[in-house]
């Protein structure tokens, strides 16, 4: 779908980006992440055709990109930017039309929308009357209005209350069920894991990490293992396959972080430990994306 080749922007005597290349998958909902100031933003501009790479290209579905696939993008900037005076309704058709709807069509489209999101007695307000939350929507609705084949999304879950973060985490799903290749910029870990096929981590300019969620935190495990026993404290012996690296009280027993010591298996582990206490649980501990994040930023800082 996407193909960010070798791009490099300079400002002044900042380099923004360094030879970036990701490739996104048609149908995918992607993740770009990093750090503040690490070239995100630089790159979400260069691929919405705001500014220019100095280096490098961007090919969508096989096409340089140009000015004839602007309306086949959608944005919403975390910075966002709406009119505080202006009529919601008369806004939404004007940016509609810019997108290349036709006024018809644009009405349309904003009153489905309007209907969908329950907010169709809006459409005479103003912004400036609106709760951050409540502009919020008006500015997704505005990034999907045209249909468009690429959504790229910064931070799209800032300023709304848990209920209406659900209600646009469905849409974006359902956009996506739909054909919508999306593009997430955001620091929140855990709509990455919920969220994301795939991702790229962009630190101080450069690409550290990339591909599928599931394949990079797989890559990341370290034979540590949970495990609540039930009944009185065990202490464990020297033939034990596991160095314990914390254990706390439960309600009925103990629970027991361990790394497993060079060489054996989860099933050694239940061999030693079955005999002398009674296993409730057990289960890997795989880093988490945040972990991960804090892990490879740091090791660059």
């Amino acid at each position: 779908m996407l193909s960010i080749r070798h791009i490099v922007k300079q400002y002044a005597q900042h380099r923004a980006l360094d030879d970036v290349s990701i490739e996104i998958s048609q149908g995918s909902i992607f993740g770009l992440l990093g750090p503040n100031g690490a070239g995100k933003t630089s790159l979400i501009r260069i691929i919405n055709q705001i500014t220019a790479p100095d280096k490098g290209e961007i090919i969508l579905k096989g096409e340089k990109l140009g000015p004839s696939h602007i309306s086949k993008i959608g944005y919403l900037p975390e910075e966002r930017g709406l009119y505080k005076k202006m009529e919601i309704g008369e806004q939404m058709l004007y940016l509609a039309q810019l997108k290349g709807l036709s006024r018809a069509d644009a009405a349309t489209r904003i009153k489905y929308w309007f209907q969908k999101m329950e907010i169709e007695s809006w459409w005479k307000k103003k912004v400036e009357d609106l709760s951050k939350g409540m502009q919020q929507k008006i500015q997704f609705i505005a990034t999907v209005v045209h249909e468009p084949e690429l959504i790229i999304l910064d931070e799209p879950f800032t300023g709304f209350d848990p209920v209406n973060a659900d209600l646009i985490r469905d849409e974006i799903l359902e956009l996506n069920r739909k054909g919508a290749t999306i593009i997430f910029s955001t620091h929140r870990m855990e709509t990455v894991e919920e969220l994301c096929d795939s991702i790229a981590l962009i630190h101080k300019s450069h690409k550290i990490l990339d591909g599928k969620v599931d394949a990079i935190r797989n890559s990341y495990r370290n034979n540590t293992y949970e495990i609540e026993y039930l009944g009185e404290k065990c202490g464990f012996d020297d033939s034990a396959p596991f160095v314990t690296t914390n254990e706390t009280a439960t309600n009925e027993g103990y629970m027991i972080t361990l790394k497993l010591t060079e060489g054996k298996s989860a099933n050694e582990v239940l061999s030693y430990l079955v005999p002398k206490v009674r296993v409730n649980m057990l289960r890997e501990v795989i880093p988490t994306m945040h972990e991960i994040f804090i892990e490879k930023v740091s090791q660059i800082s």
